[in-house]
């Protein structure tokens, strides 16, 4: 038998396929196992440093925490393994579980956990809390440390599980050692994913690769509790800005997950069979008007209590979610939902708002024209269209309502300058706090009102804080409640912020990505997930 050439390239070629298939089978195994999520534009990579959601969800992937909350909202243990509390309620000791160790391969000690506490207590309102009542804070040996209180105090793993301000993400000793006011950028933690920084391009993808040392605990995976397990190799998040864009390559299969789809593009999810909108945060979230205290018009209070009247609340909610299945009003400082939500001080809100009262009051605080800068996100169409309608609304009764334009990324840096105008600073931002959060005024950021030492916009109220300062030695809900009317009404007498509206915002998704953890929150973890 005579054999062509043509026969003899033929052979040739199987051969090629043949040889080539097991590497075009690892990659499509490997793509089949690595999920596409638009998450927003990570451009702070420390959750100490900013209270950004991106850059929580990025360290709920790569760090852990010493106690989480479950979908009960009592405080597990994570990283810890046993804990116990001395006879006189005074001081409490932990030992850490077996198996934890850093990215780089290196154990985890106490040593790193003490340090975590303290840098974490710099900023953030639980660890200032614990910070206050703590007598001392150190290790005892590698795996095991105590705090030392001043007095018994019964919240402190209440505190260490906080999840509605900064959660207690445990970091090495020598990155937990820098300033929470400069950052860290070493993305080592001891968390079910590991930061890939090869194939991460700032602005555009992020990667995370899950963490083959990671051991999870046994108990089934509860909110921020229980058994981080990873069913995937790996996660990139692609820093897609424009929302049709994201939503077509939703549909085309090019991402996964959508974290926050803009409100007029669901009725084509929802049409498309391979999509499904769904609700991750149960509580939702409630949209408000962060103030800039330090700088005019807004350091007057007449010129706050003008914008809190000027609100049409139900015309924000159009704005932000147009099928009224997804939102409502809000007018308790302790949100729609929670335990402490009451309706104390709350005669300012009307249906549609009071146009003239605003501009009265906008008068009576000698408001001269100066410009009234809102900063708005344009990767955040809600936020973008509520910027818009608040500048518009402004215009309406006569203030200088401009707009500045950016990515929220932007946002979050700009937001941090209290300087004026002029120098670069800012009057208004919108942005949202999951309701569930407002029931917790000793664990959130949102309800800090010292003034420089608050969150942004800075607001000061000495008598507000006073009140503020006794919730965590109140003993009954009852009391709590009470003490909650009393705060609610000195808080819309100063107006530390003005709520828009509460919205529930589901995320989308490609059913073939199912187990995603519910949560009360905002923040949204990636462990669990599984993509078939």
């Amino acid at each position: 038998m005579k054999t062509s050439r043509r026969d003899l390239m033929k052979m040739g070629a199987a051969a090629g396929v043949a040889i080539s298939m097991p590497s075009i089978l690892r990659a499509q195994a490997t793509e089949a196992r690595t999920v596409r999520m638009v998450m927003g534009d990570l451009q702070v990579f420390d959750p100490v440093f900013t209270t950004s959601d991106t850059t929580q969800f990025h360290g709920l992937a790569i760090y852990d925490t010493l106690f989480a909350l479950n979908a009960e909202l009592v405080a597990q243990p994570q990283m810890v393994g046993k804990w116990a509390l001395s006879d006189d309620k005074k001081t409490y000791t932990f030992e850490l579980r077996d198996g934890l160790s850093w990215h780089d391969g290196t154990p985890v000690t106490a040593a790193d956990c003490v340090a975590s506490i303290h840098r974490w207590g710099q900023v953030d309102p639980s660890g200032q809390l614990l910070l206050q009542r703590a007598a001392e804070i150190s290790r005892r040996d590698d795996k095991s440390f105590f705090i030392a209180l001043k007095e018994p105090f019964g919240l402190v793993i209440d505190l260490l599980a906080n999840s509605a301000g900064r959660q207690l993400f445990i970091m090495r000793e020598q990155d937990a050692k820098r300033p929470a006011t400069e950052q860290v950028t070493a993305n080592i933690g001891s968390g079910p994913f590991k930061f890939n920084a090869a194939l991460t391009k700032p602005g555009s993808s992020v990667t995370y690769d899950r963490n083959e040392r990671y051991v999870p605990r046994k108990e089934q995976a509860s909110e921020y509790a229980g058994g981080k397990v990873v069913n995937v190799d790996r996660v990139i998040w692609e820093n897609i800005t424009d929302p049709q864009t994201a939503v077509a390559a939703l549909q085309a299969g090019e991402i996964d997950f959508l974290l926050q789809p803009s409100a007029d593009l669901f009725p084509a999810i929802e049409s498309d069979p391979n999509l499904e909108l769904q609700v991750l945060g149960k509580s939702g979230s409630d949209y408000y008007a962060r103030i800039n205290f330090l700088q005019k018009p807004f350091d007057n209070v007449k010129a706050r209590q003008a914008l809190l009247h000027l609100v049409d609340q139900e015309a924000f909610l159009a704005v932000v979610s147009p099928d009224p299945k997804y939102g409502g009003t809000i007018t308790s400082l302790f949100g729609s939902g929670t335990a402490y939500s009451n309706d104390e001080n709350t005669g300012w809100f009307k249906k549609g708002g009071d146009p003239e009262r605003a501009r009265q009051l906008f008068q009576d605080a000698g408001y001269s024209g100066e410009k009234v800068l809102i900063l708005t996100p344009t990767d955040w169409a809600e936020a973008n269209n509520a910027s818009q309608f608040l500048a518009a609304s402004l215009q309406k009764v006569g203030v200088n309502a401009e707009l500045a334009p950016m990515t929220w990324s932007e946002l979050s840096a700009r937001r941090e300058n209290k300087g004026p105008v002029e120098n670069g600073g800012w009057n208004i931002f919108i942005t949202t706090q999951s309701d569930y959060s407002l029931g917790n005024p000793i664990g959130s950021s949102f309800f800090l009102a010292n003034g420089d030492k608050a969150w942004y916009g800075w607001p000061k109220s000495e008598e507000f804080e006073a009140l503020r300062a006794k919730w965590a030695d109140v003993g009954t809900l009852e009391e709590r409640k009470e003490l909650a009317r009393e705060m609610q009404r000195v808080w819309w007498d100063f107006v530390g912020t003005v709520f828009l509206c509460q919205a529930v915002s589901p995320s989308a998704r490609r059913t073939a990505l199912t187990d995603l953890v519910t949560t009360q929150g905002e923040y949204r973890p990636m462990w669990n997930m599984k993509k078939a």
